[in-house]
């Protein structure tokens, strides 16, 4: 029996921007096509070029590349209710955009024919009708988006239903099913597609969901299990309200656990890296807790848990992470064992026994540290350091002599200014600087960065990207202990480290010194093994 085949077609460059804090320029909006290109993803829409100029400049654009793969499509409404559909402006904007792909959408929803477009039931139906039929001949594959059709149905399904004939009397190829506002069961979706199949047994059925009810990829599957052939979805599941229908969960529940391959293997080992890639694009932080592609997903934190994986990863996981482009990653908490330190460890090359008594140091370290407020989970750098140390491997890159920080207000109207002053000593040569920032610890790490890059040029390179201070319950109000997370990045790798104290200044330090011990570790780390390729 032939494989079935689901289409996947992707809106995050319409549906996806219209997300709150979820922005894309023209250049970028290019960008994330030509991955999703790569990807495999069958039908990219680009945007709405009847509603704004960036969209058209899209579309304009993109016929300068050529797509391996995908389609593009462009999304608009059906014709205004006070004009025919070929003086539409709408419609005429569809067909300028020369894509071989149209989506237009229709009220299905008896409340918004009355309410939003407020005209009458018959007059939408020809709406839709003359809209579809006044496309269909100018366009290689015309789609029909349903709007609110759940909702729709469920107050009248017979108008629903005549909604949707009246876009195959119009020429439309597929009927793609709407949950709008996001708020159906699963048992509604299949209800309605049920009505639908066997009023329209021969026409191809899509389904669109939003996510207001947390349900948006469960709706999709249960439609894809009704016998549904297209499903739109957005990366990472952005959308207006609480989103879209998550791409990254449905193409690899409908690749590894429904057998219906929309993607080939190797570009399923894809799609964490797209993931990542497009919300870099957008400057938006990754869930870690994103089911497949997120950092936490295959992350594992109880010894119990740990030393079953270990013996077999099945126990704990439900698929094999590198299938998604994922890895397996062993926590390292006061919940870990012997065995735990001794397998974080080998991921650092580190050689190092779960009987040596530097485990055990490790460990009791650990739980000492993670007792005084500091987390190791999302700052592996500090930890991998904290093995050298115990080890007696750490080189120590720089020695603190002291540090000044004074702020200031400049002018009645002028920002707040922070000025650090730092004293350190390299090797037998002692370095004073000082520098200004926005806030103590942005001037602190000038002045740290300023001192260090004399002797360690390659500093120049590495940027803080994340920063983040966590006030630790007790009872000590402002006296109570911060801890400061630092994520940095050098162009090639992300790395993580913690600091703890009662004072922010100091924790911040902590991190940063951490930081960049790290940096000048690794690039030691890749030196040696350039050096000793077989090692």
């Amino acid at each position: 029996m032939p494989e079935r085949q689901v289409y996947l077609y992707d809106t995050t460059l319409r549906d996806g921007t219209q997300a709150e804090d979820f922005n894309l320029t023209l250049a970028d909006k290019i960008r994330v096509a030509l991955k999703l290109d790569d990807l495999g993803i069958h039908y990219i829409e680009g945007g709405w070029p009847g509603s704004n100029p960036k969209d058209e400049e899209f579309f304009s654009e993109i016929r300068n590349y050529e797509l391996k793969r995908a389609k593009i499509a462009a999304f608009g409404s059906t014709h205004h209710p006070d004009k025919r559909a070929e003086h539409d402006a709408n419609l005429r904007a569809l067909l300028d955009a020369k894509t071989p792909v149209v989506t237009i959408f229709g009220k299905s929803w008896t409340v918004h024919v009355k309410e939003a477009l407020k005209t009458t039931l018959n007059k939408n139906l020809e709406i839709i009708r003359d809209s579809v039929a006044f496309l269909r001949p100018h366009v290689e594959t015309l789609f029909y988006d349903a709007e609110h059709f759940f909702d729709g149905f469920r107050d009248n399904p017979e108008y629903a239903l005549a909604t949707l004939a009246k876009a195959v009397e119009g020429g439309a190829e597929c009927l793609v099913l709407c949950d709008t506002n996001g708020g159906n069961l699963p048992s509604a979706i299949q209800e309605a597609i049920k009505a639908v199949q066997a009023r329209f047994p021969d026409v191809p059925l899509g389904i669109h969901a939003h996510n207001d009810s947390e349900l948006a990829v469960a709706n999709s599957l249960t439609a894809v299990e009704m016998g549904v052939v297209q499903v739109q979805g957005t990366f990472n599941g952005v959308g207006e309200r609480c989103g879209n229908a998550n791409l990254c969960s449905i193409i690899p529940t409908l690749c590894l656990k429904m057998n219906i391959p929309c993607l080939a293997p190797e570009d399923l080992k894809k799609l964490r890296r797209v993931s990542r890639f497009i919300l870099e694009i957008a400057n938006v932080p990754p869930n870690r807790y994103q089911p497949y592609v997120g950092r936490s997903a295959f992350a594992h934190k109880g010894g119990v848990h740990i030393s079953a994986v270990e013996r077999s990863p099945r126990t704990y996981e439900h698929i094999d992470p590198e299938l998604v482009g994922n890895k397996r990653r062993f926590l390292i908490s006061d919940l870990s064992g012997r065995a735990a330190v001794q397998r974080k460890a080998m991921e650092f090359g580190i050689p190092l026994s779960s009987k040596d008594p530097v485990a055990l140091q490790v460990l009791n370290q650990i739980k000492e540290l993670e007792h005084q407020g500091y987390q190791f989970e999302a700052a592996e750098a500090s930890f991998e350091l904290l093995i050298n140390k115990a080890m007696g491997r750490f080189k120590k890159y720089f020695e603190l002599i002291g540090y000044r920080v004074v702020d200031q207000k400049l002018s009645e109207n002028g920002e707040p200014v922070s000025e650090a002053t730092i004293r350190v000593r390299v090797g037998g040569q002692e370095e004073h600087t000082a520098a200004l920032g926005r806030g103590p610890v942005n001037a602190l790490d000038n002045a740290l960065r300023k001192a260090l890059e004399k002797f360690y040029p390659e500093l120049k390179g590495m940027e803080l990207t994340d920063y983040r201070v966590r006030v630790l319950p007790g009872k000590e109000g402002t006296a109570a202990k911060v801890r400061v997370l630092i994520e940095s990045h050098d162009g090639k790798e992300h790395w993580g480290t913690v600091g703890v104290s009662h004072d922010i200044l100091e924790a911040s330090w902590q991190a940063l010194v951490d930081s960049i011990n790290y940096k000048m570790y690794m690039g030691e780390k890749a030196q040696e093994s350039k050096a000793h390729p077989s090692s």
